[in-house]
């Protein structure tokens, strides 16, 4: 199962809510909610746009947890 720590960056080192967030990563507000609940998960490109503007790899905010 895929995890990611979208709620942690954003709430550690932001301090924004999600929907300012959203707009920060240029993003749909809903879609970003699903990432961060696990509801969805962004496509390789979507993936490498946020962890580009978040300054983070991309395994620092997805990983795999059994």
């Amino acid at each position: 199962m895929l995890n990611n720590n979208l709620k942690k960056i954003r709430m550690t080192e932001y301090m924004l809510n999600k929907r300012e967030f959203s707009k920060k990563l240029d993003i749909a507000e809903q879609q970003y909610f699903r990432y961060e609940n696990g509801q969805a998960n962004p496509s390789l490109e979507i993936a490498i746009k946020i962890s580009v503007c978040l300054n983070k790899n991309v395994n620092d905010i997805w990983f795999l947890k059994k």
